[in-house]
């Protein structure tokens, strides 16, 4: 579990997924007259990223399809899987230069595609979806950086956070299956149940009032105006609501899109969500 800073602005971004453009944009958005990287600089300001850093899905959806044929054929040619692969690694390795130069500011949660070695278990499952990309990833790793950057690589996505407490609002990568607890929360590690909750549950998929009742534990007296945000499904436009209108889904893979949460007052989607250029909802 993260504890967020309850004086300072947020910045919540959406699933990734290998846009390293978004980055780009997000340091240089202004943000009270300053660019997102000055303010981490001066700790007047951090962000936190809902998961999802490997994986181009439908925007790399044919160039899938092309590598699917070079694993096939053993990887003896693997330019198409490079290129995904150079897009993945280059988004982490944004994710964690800022993490190493604001440790306390930049944070990255864990998601379902935080799961390279395409693990079944400990609240990961395989994916695959426009090709076999968990398998895919995984032995282009076990191929090419090796066995050993695999398991560092595993080790770094097992120790991701799964919940982000803040002022006035929760944030996970998915909404949460069901209540859970900050004490079994705090002993996550290898519990299958509580990590699969927190990163696959799709639309739909949790019990009723889990929202609300994560929000009245985890906030106390600040959670009657209180929000949960996440991502995981594709919305269309800004962001969805959903459990009473009180989970926010910002994850729209086409737009590059940021919820920027001031301190000290209730949230409000329309407000505070916007495109990295500056429209709003």
């Amino acid at each position: 579990m993260l504890l967020l800073n309850p004086n300072i602005t947020t910045v919540l971004v959406p699933d990734l997924h290998a846009r390293t453009g978004y980055i780009t944009s997000l340091i240089d958005l202004e943000i009270s007259g300053k660019p997102v990287l000055e303010r981490l600089a001066e700790g007047s300001l951090q962000v936190l990223c809902v998961g999802d850093g490997f994986h181009s899905e439908a925007r790399g959806a044919e160039r899938w399809r092309r590598a699917f044929k070079e694993y096939r054929g053993g990887f003896r040619r693997h330019k198409n899987m490079d290129e995904e692969m150079m897009e993945g690694l280059s988004l982490m390795a944004m994710v964690m230069i800022l993490k190493a130069s604001f440790p306390e500011g930049f944070h990255f949660l864990k998601g379902n595609h935080e799961n390279v070695a395409n693990e079944e278990g400990e609240g990961n499952r395989p994916f695959g979806k426009y090709a076999w990309e968990g398998q895919m990833v995984r032995d282009w790793f076990l191929e090419f950086p090796g066995e050993d950057m695999l398991k560092s690589w595993a080790d770094f996505e097992a120790a991701l956070p799964l919940l982000a407490v803040g002022n006035r609002f929760l944030v996970s990568h998915a909404e949460p299956r069901k209540f859970y607890s900050r004490e079994r929360l705090i002993e996550y590690r290898g519990d299958d149940e509580l990590i699969f909750d927190f990163i696959w549950t799709g639309n739909g998929e949790a019990e009723e009032g889990s929202v609300n009742l994560m929000l009245e534990h985890y906030l106390g007296r600040d959670s009657p105006g209180a929000l949960y945000f996440g991502g995981h499904r594709p919305v269309k436009g800004l962001y969805a609501l959903r459990a009473d209108n009180r989970y926010v889904q910002i994850h729209n893979p086409e737009r590059y899109i940021a919820a920027v949460l001031e301190s000290g007052r209730d949230p409000d989607p329309f407000r505070d969500i916007r495109t990295i250029d500056g429209e709003k909802a």
